[in-house]
């Protein structure tokens, strides 16, 4: 059975920092690009950030640029997002995607509120 279970959301005043992991179970993701993706009420659907098969290639939507870095650790079959610099605009459900597959995860609730 193919799962994405994303972990690491929380709430955090501005300024803040979060770690979002994104564990695969039931295949192998090394074969896959992946990308984080957030939904917000107001916005809609938001592609944060990408990263190829192998780690080596990177982007950032222009909203996060500087303040989220993205990883994979492909023998832990696990996808990063370390996130820096938290922003009230930054609130939203974030979720993992793999790329090709339009795998998706269930979503973690990342909250910045003082």
């Amino acid at each position: 059975q193919v799962q994405l279970v994303e972990s690491g959301g929380g709430s955090v005043q501005p300024g803040g920092s979060l770690s979002l992991s994104c564990e695969a179970s039931g295949f192998t993701v090394s074969g896959y690009p992946m990308n984080w993706v957030r939904q917000t009420p107001g916005k809609g659907l938001e592609w944060v950030s990408y990263i190829n098969s192998g780690g080596g290639d990177t982007s950032y939507a222009d909203s996060v640029k500087g303040r989220f870095t993205i990883a994979r650790d492909n023998a832990k079959n696990t996808l990063y997002l370390q996130m820096n610099s938290l922003k009230p605009e930054d609130t939203a459900v974030y979720y993992c995607v793999v790329g090709l597959l339009d795998y998706w995860g269930q979503g973690t609730q990342v909250t910045v509120s003082s």
